[in-house]
Formats: structure tokens, sequence, C-alpha cells
């Protein structure tokens, strides 16, 4: 092995970590900036069953709420969730199916597919949401290769 790559690698490493954390800490600064804590620790107690079967003005907050890092990209760009469609996942009332959309200027912007991945993987984190996939309508944004490269590396699911 080449002590010379190993070196490298480690210290790319290394330095993806310390840019992580630092966005991270940067995240969380324009979140807190923008948003009322207080606020944003009630929407993220919510249960997001009963909002989001009641089509409760809170069920978008409360899903922006349990967003990290990718919600001040959102909010810096004027985007948001839209709620496309929902169903339960298992058909027995504890767990969510969810399809989203986005709007404001993420529509369009070549981040999109780290977006999108940000939004699932935080999504995924709740316990009441077992899947997250996002409107098929949203890939005519894209120019072919930016559709072609989020259809096989985004490592999210279009419906």
């Amino acid at each position: 092995m080449d002590p010379a790559k190993t070196d490298d690698d480690e210290l790319a490493k290394t330095y993806g970590s310390q840019i992580e954390e630092q966005m991270r800490i940067e995240a969380q600064r324009r979140i807190s900036e923008n948003h009322d804590e207080e606020e944003l620790g009630r929407l993220r107690g919510l249960s997001l069953i009963p909002l989001i079967e009641a089509d409760h003005p809170d069920s978008i907050p409360a899903l922006m709420a349990r967003l990290g890092p990718v919600r001040a990209a959102l909010d810096g760009h004027g985007g948001g969730l839209i709620l496309s469609s929902w169903e339960f996942y298992d058909g027995t009332g504890k767990s969510l199916s969810l399809v989203i959309d986005l709007d404001g200027a993420c529509v369009s912007c070549g981040a999109a597919p780290g977006t999108l991945k940000g939004i699932q993987d935080d999504l995924l984190m709740d316990e009441e949401v077992e899947r997250i996939r996002f409107s098929s309508s949203m890939l005519e944004w894209f120019d072919e290769i930016q559709k072609e490269f989020v259809l096989k590396f985004g490592g999210v699911t279009f419906i």
C-alpha cells in the first residue's frame, strides 16, 4: 500500500469531517436566527399522524421542524415542503408513507438531489414515518443530465 495515498486519504477524511461539523453549526445558527426554538420544540413534540390525518395547519410546520441542516438551505432559498399525498404504510395506522414535493427556489436548484436526500433522511428519523418518496413531477424541473443524476445517484424514490 502506498503510504502517501493513505496519508492523503486520512487528511481528506479529517478535513471533510471538520467542514461537515462547521456546516452543521452554521446551519443550526441560521435556523435559530429565523425560528423560535420554543415553537420548533412544540412542533417536534406533536404527533404527525393525527396532524396529517386531519390536514391540520401544523402538518407542514411539524414536518419542517423535524429537518436538520437541510432546513437552513430550504429557508435560505425560500423553499418549503408540500405534502403531495400520504397513506398509512402498513394499513394499521401506526406509520406514515409520505409523498413530498418542494416549492420556492428549491424546485430547480442544482443541489436538489442532496436536499431531497437530506429531507428523506431527516424525516425517516421520526418513529411515525416509515417511507418518504418524492413527487415525480419534480423531475420535470431538471434538465436531462440532472434528471439522470438524481435518478441514478440521488438515493431517493420518485412516484
